[in-house]
């Protein structure tokens, strides 16, 4: 369902990418403050932003995305601490996801829902990078994203099946590979978080599409597991819930002529 069409001309398609990349950057700003203080144990929907370092509360100045980090050479502007480059990288990030999801989508509910869905796996990633735990909260709101837009889809009963049928097949097939793994390797090799996370990419792609994003999050990992080792010299505990949201986005993104693609080889 659409009203208005970024396709209806050149100025209209400028205004919204513009509001949307700036939007993009607050909410990359908003995900990474909330991704922190999750990680640390903060209630993240009260309370003003702060220095992590002095914890002295930021002003207005401080939290511009981007422009604040470079206007103040990566420096808190109280205490002189460094600030990790990480605040403008997620920033810029995000606002790319945010114009991906407009340009693909154009304006329209589903844009809407999946929008959500990229702030939910955007916030978990963040989160399973940091302390290797995915929050409920960002799944539920995934999930409640999907519900909230079926009327607005079009879909038929029997396309919502299908969907509902991927999120328990690979929710359910992904605990089970983890609790034979688990036996077989005596310890935890995959997390009820990303058997979860799992179930809520099977609501949005699919069979197929899971299955693609499936076998994508593996190569990902393993790029992950990879890159890790090379920059700090060991494996260690890799978090599997980037790789598997990196993914499940590609797929929500470019999935359809990716599938379209495969099948032709046939």
């Amino acid at each position: 369902m659409r009203f208005l069409s970024i396709r209806d001309g050149t100025w209209i398609c400028v205004y919204f990418s513009v509001v949307a990349g700036l939007l993009g950057a607050v909410l990359g700003s908003f995900l990474n403050c909330a991704a922190w203080r999750i990680a640390h144990e903060e209630p993240f929907w009260k309370g003003r932003s702060h220095c992590p370092a002095c914890g002295h509360t930021l002003g207005a100045a401080d939290l511009v995305p981007v422009f604040s980090w470079l206007f103040l050479r990566g420096r808190c502007r109280y205490c002189g601490e460094k600030i990790s480059p990480r605040y403008p990288v997620t920033e810029l990030l995000f606002a790319l996801i945010t114009l991906c999801c407009l340009w693909r989508f154009d304006l329209t509910v589903e844009a809407l829902r999946n929008w959500i869905l990229f702030c939910c796996l955007y916030c978990l990633s963040l989160v399973d990078l940091e302390v290797y735990l995915i929050p409920n909260g960002a799944l539920i709101l995934g999930a409640a994203a999907w519900l909230a837009a079926l009327p607005f889809m079009g879909y038929s009963w029997l396309e919502i099946g299908g969907y509902l049928l991927a999120a328990v097949v690979f929710g359910g097939g992904m605990l089970l590979i983890s609790l034979v793994l688990d036996k077989v390797l005596g310890r935890e090799s995959l997390g009820g978080g990303d058997v979860k996370l799992f179930a809520l990419v099977g609501l949005y792609l699919g069979l197929a599409g899971t299955l693609f994003a499936l076998m994508a999050a593996c190569v990902l990992g393993l790029i992950f597991a990879g890159l890790r080792r090379l920059i700090k010299g060991t494996g260690g505990q890799l978090p599997f819930g980037p790789a598997i949201a990196a993914a499940a986005a590609g797929m929500l993104l470019w999935g359809d002529g990716l599938i379209g693609w495969y099948l032709s080889l046939f």
